[in-house]
């Protein structure tokens, strides 16, 4: 794979014009929290800065610092972790924010609705400022596809020259649920209206389960 410019898509990077709050709880630490989006400079990328720990230690939003998945994504570094990030990243790159830093009061962003709603309103309270830098895009160039057959997931990655379009079929077994998909086929025009309400779940049989490991508190 490898980096070049889609012309299809935004050019240049932005970031937030302002910075915009909200606070609320944690899903699965159960703790306070506020976060806050700030504007961030050029090539800054994503990345959350834990406000409650001495320095303000700063962990960036890329895949190399995920610590944990169980019912959720935690990003680690040192001793500084942000539990359950996945409805801010959605939030984020749904708007096509590049810069960002990310301000949190606790270990986990409030969870709102179960949503990125909150994120996305947060965000567009914020509004948006252009900036000069190009944007990198990873440009898929060959096929990459990932299979866990314990879980029943398959992730496909296939080339699709100058555009971004996302797939997804799932499938529960469980007669209440049936066998879903959608399609995401533009970014701007659909992620707002038709994906940023989406809404976190669990089955009741599964609560006593998550409660036992020491999540959703």
């Amino acid at each position: 794979m490898s980096y070049r410019l889609l012309i299809s898509m935004r050019a240049i990077q932005r970031t937030v014009a302002n910075v915009s709050k909200f606070e609320g709880t944690g899903l699965h630490t159960g703790n306070s929290s506020s976060i806050e989006f700030h504007p961030a400079p050029e090539d800054y990328g994503i990345r959350f800065v834990r406000k409650d720990l001495s320095g303000s230690p700063e962990v960036p939003a890329i895949v190399d610092f995920v610590s944990d998945i169980s019912r959720g994504t935690t990003l680690s570094v040192g001793n500084a972790s942000v539990h359950t990030v996945e409805h801010v990243l959605a939030a984020v790159v749904g708007l096509e924010v590049d810069n960002v830093r990310i301000e949190l009061t606790a270990n986990e962003p409030p969870i709102g609705d179960g949503s990125a709603e909150p994120y996305v309103e947060a965000l567009m309270r914020a509004g948006f400022a252009d900036q000069k830098a190009p944007r990198k895009y990873l440009v898929v160039d060959e096929t990459v596809s990932y299979r866990n057959e314990e879980n029943g997931v398959e992730i496909v990655a296939l080339p699709l020259p100058n555009d971004y379009r996302v797939t997804v079929l799932i499938d529960y077994n469980n007669p209440a649920l049936g066998s879903q998909h959608t399609g995401l086929f533009s970014l701007e025009k659909e992620f707002v209206s038709e994906f940023s309400k989406a809404r976190t779940f669990c089955f009741l049989h599964e609560v006593e389960v998550l409660r036992d490991r020491g999540l959703i508190r």
